[in-house]
């Protein structure tokens, strides 16, 4: 039993000594790496992407999602609105070369109708066709239940869309 709580008080209490101080900096660095570049932790402001993603709610953007291959359509991104400290947190509606528009709150995407399954209800927007640009996609918010003129969606250049919810 002593030795047991030998083991213990070493762990919480460890002799700071130079081995452990270079430990603790690297672990420092590594962290502030991985959190600043691969995994950047946010918050969710506003009700845009709800109920999807609820005002509030504490998530993670992965910025290697989109490393590989661009985003597709319905797909969750972040955008870089001002650096990494505002982000956008919207849904790619239209990809590049596509033309869209919103009829009686409903979308069409080069004139067919698109089901847009994490919609909840009917809405009224009214948007006329308009062809996304290439290298850039058209984003939108989940919460369509409120006026377009309170919402901030259209196309974003892929240079902006930084990654993706982790959840």
């Amino acid at each position: 039993m002593p030795e047991m709580n030998a083991a213990i008080r070493n762990f919480l209490l460890p002799e700071i000594n130079r081995n452990f101080l270079i430990r603790v900096a690297l672990v420092a660095v590594l962290a502030y790496i991985f959190f600043k570049y691969l995994l950047i932790p946010f918050r969710v402001s506003g009700y845009s992407m709800a109920p999807t993603y609820n005002n509030g709610d504490v998530n993670f953007c992965w910025t290697l999602r989109f490393m590989f291959s661009p985003p597709e359509r319905f797909d969750a991104v972040t955008v870089r609105y001002a650096g990494t400290r505002v982000m956008l947190l919207k849904r790619v509606i239209a990809i590049e070369g596509e033309t869209l528009e919103f009829r009686k709150g409903r979308l069409f995407i080069n004139g067919k109708e698109v089901e847009e399954p994490h919609i909840k209800g009917q809405y009224n927007w009214e948007l006329p066709p308009r062809t996304v640009k290439p290298h850039h996609v058209y984003v939108a918010g989940d919460n369509r239940h409120v006026p377009m003129e309170t919402h901030d969606f259209g196309q974003t250049d892929l240079n902006r869309v930084i990654g993706a919810p982790v959840w």
